[in-house]
């Protein structure tokens, strides 16, 4: 059997978004893959649910998502940046067979993609500035027209950047699409076919759901500075009759609070959104409320859950209207449960021990879903409303696996003492392929990961599962928890680190790592450290209070809180974490940070980042890594051009690669298990499959 590298990235698909035809007979997904080292392609393949094998429904021309079914099952709406610009359009496909026809050609790309229940309209929204919508760019642009870049780039909000771009004017507004007009002019787009219901440009309007065939609901921030804001205020907006593009065609009926809110709707009126208690929203775990548009009734299905709602994937109304459906973590899996809307019974679970489930459809009858576990990155699967059979229905990666060394980890759980209370953390240990249990004399070094968030969990798959098989293969015995701060075991857990991220955290992955030294093929002198964003932050302030560590890499980090407080669009994390401002107890946030105690660090330490992420930006790694260059620490800054803080799951694939492949060059060059020089010894590319001479593609 062939072990697990990290170039394997290239032979990897992934599929996500399933969605069941309404016939309940077929599942429409996404699989991505490699198209080369800068560029994935995603194409959409739909699976009849008797399993008889996927096909390709789209062509390979482009980054295809959000497959929609027409309510009818005669179209497939989905979005794709195909075409003569790489603006990402509306298309549909005739299910029957046929080539895509585009319905749109807009400036701000598509999202939040959704039929109207009669199957005329879709609606969705566009990031457009209000030059673009005077123009008429937001309903029918040139392919030839390239906004100017800003200069000066002139900024008036408090969050001016996000993902990987400034918005530079950008305002999230929402559209609707007439699919018959749009159809008749694809080939020269009209902008009759296109309308956009919301107008303004001091907030965002996101989450539009249909109603009825003449109801959108929608969300939008509220508050003098809705940047600063947590409430969303919620709008029914009518679009029958004249009035229709009226101000009293739209009422705003209810407010929520938290983070982001998703909104789904039933045809009589029930409007199911997201909650989050305002005060420390951070911490707090969102539930799911159902407001009644006939009595004006609100109520909240998933109080039963201490369990956090969303996610990754969140909600979904099933087509009778008589259960929601959500997703959350729980002890180390992604679960699906079924809740009854009229609160007639206790919330059920559908399916999800073992698994992590990372996006759900819910049918008349059946229930599709994506989900990866410990011996696969991910497949769909089918299974009945109340999860009584589970069907496979896709090996997007059987052929990859079939010659594949594949460990499966070991579930650990293990106690903290905590001031109070005991504590019970949840962990798990991943051996290398060559792992005898008989062969007692054999060790081997310890890879400790940590996760980000800090509000997080992480499993036996997911997006890790890459890595954590890549570090088995490398030698290393991986370990990973969920300590305190984790989702997924209850509000208080995810709590019990307010105004204190880092000794809490630390004492947890501290304990775990006792508990896995304790097995004898541990090596305990050798054990290494990562982690990204929150991991990243505990990677650091972790080699400032110990010297446990033989090396660590610190990712996408979090070094200094004030400054990281002023340039991110995550600013409300600090409030809600520490009940603090940097106006209110500078002292006290500096002491909270890895980048006051760089003096103590005497670990070899990488440090990884993002030229692009505005998520951390990079100003606190460049100040953390210098600190540790000033102190005379062995330690490197690698920065990725073009990448954000979505590198390790979505970067492009040479940098997906490389990033893992330095991570394991560092540990190795202070493992004495491996016969590797230090990293800082070599030639900065040397041992790296991308960079000596062949594309990553090519290992």
């Amino acid at each position: 059997m062939r072990t697990i590298r990290a170039a394997d990235y290239h032979e990897l698909a992934h599929v996500a978004d399933p969605q069941l035809s309404p016939d309940d007979e077929r599942v429409a997904f996404v699989r991505r893959t490699a198209e080369d080292d800068e560029s994935d392609v995603a194409t959409i393949h739909v699976v009849p649910v008797g399993g008889d094998g996927h096909t390709q429904f789209t062509a390979s021309d482009g980054v295809d998502s959000q497959p929609r079914w027409s309510p009818d099952g005669d179209w497939l709406a989905f979005a794709s940046t195909r075409g003569e610009t790489d603006r990402q359009q509306l298309w549909v496909v005739p299910t029957d067979g046929g080539e895509a026809r585009r319905l749109t050609s807009v400036v701000g790309g598509i999202a939040d993609l959704e039929w109207s229940p009669d199957g005329s309209r879709l609606c969705f929204t566009q990031r457009v500035t209000e030059a673009d919508c005077e123009a008429n760019r937001d309903t029918a642009v040139d392919p030839e027209y390239e906004p100017a870049e800003p200069d000066p780039r002139v900024i008036d909000r408090p969050i001016y950047r996000a993902g990987t771009e400034y918005h530079d004017g950008n305002r999230s507004h929402v559209y609707v699409v007439d699919v018959a007009v749009a159809l008749e002019t694809a080939d020269e787009p009209d902008d009759d076919a296109i309308t956009r219901l919301t107008d303004g440009w001091e907030t965002d309007y996101v989450s539009p759901t249909w109603g009825n065939s003449e109801t959108i609901y929608y969300a939008a921030k509220t508050g003098p500075e809705p940047d600063d804001s947590l409430t969303y205020d919620l709008s029914e907006h009518r679009l029958e009759g004249d009035e229709a593009n009226e101000s009293d065609a739209v009422e705003v009926f209810t407010q929520t609070t938290g983070w982001v809110t998703s909104l789904e709707a039933t045809e009589d009126g029930r409007v199911a959104f997201e909650y989050t208690p305002e005060d420390r929203a951070s911490m707090r775990q969102t539930d799911v409320r159902v407001h009644d548009r006939e009595s004006g009734d609100e109520w909240t299905p998933t109080a039963p859950l201490d369990r956090t709602v969303g996610s990754r994937c969140s909600f979904e109304w099933a087509p009778d209207g008589e259960a929601v459906y959500v997703s959350t973590p729980d002890e180390g899996s992604r679960v699906l449960w079924s809740i009854p809307a009229d609160e007639s019974a206790e919330p059920a679970l559908v399916y999800g021990d073992g698994v992590d489930i990372d996006g759900f459809s819910v049918g008349s009858n059946a229930v599709a879903y994506t989900y990866s576990e410990w011996d696969h990155p991910g497949d769909v699967f089918v299974t009945t409303r109340g999860g009584n059979e589970c069907h496979r229905l896709t090996r997007v990666n059987d052929d990859y696996l079939a010659d594949r060394a594949v460990r499966q980890p070991e579930e650990v759980w293990f106690t903290v003492e905590g001031d109070e209370d005991t504590h019970r953390i949840q962990g798990w240990l991943l051996t290398p392929p060559e792992f005898d249990a008989d062969a007692t004399d054999e060790t081997y070094p310890l890879a400790v990961e940590i996760h980000g968030g800090p509000h997080a969990q992480w499993t036996t798959a997911g997006t890790m599962w890459h890595e954590f098989q890549t570090l088995a293969a490398r030698g290393y015995v991986v370990f990973w928890c969920n300590p305190r701060g984790s989702t997924g075991y209850g509000e208080d857990h995810a709590m019990a680190i307010e105004r204190d991220w880092g000794s809490i955290t630390l004492t947890d992955v501290l304990a775990g790592v006792e508990t896995a030294c304790e097995r004898e093929y541990v090596d305990d002198e050798q054990v290494f450290l990562t982690g990204g964003s929150f991991g990243g932050f505990m990677t650091a302030w972790a080699v400032t209070q110990t010297d446990r560590f033989r090396a660590a890499v610190s990712q996408r980090g979090v070094y200094d809180l004030t400054s990281f407080y002023g340039s991110t669009d995550a600013f409300k994390l600090i409030e809600g974490d520490f009940g603090v401002t940097p106006w209110d107890d500078p002292a006290f946030l500096w002491e909270q940070s890895p980048a006051a105690h760089v003096p103590n660090v005497d670990t070899p330490t990488l440090v990884v980042h993002s030229d692009l992420d505005y998520r951390t930006p990079a100003n606190t790694a460049e100040l953390f890594y210098l600190g540790l260059k000033k102190h005379g620490v062995d330690t490197r800054l690698v920065r990725y051009p073009r990448e954000g803080h979505e590198l390790s799951r979505s970067g492009e694939p040479a940098h997906i690669v490389d990033r893992l492949e330095r991570i394991a060059r560092w540990f190795d060059g202070y493992s004495s298990s491996h016969d590797a020089p230090p990293a800082l010894e070599r030639d900065r590319d040397a041992g790296l499959s991308s960079r000596d001479g062949e594309s990553a593609s090519d290992h």
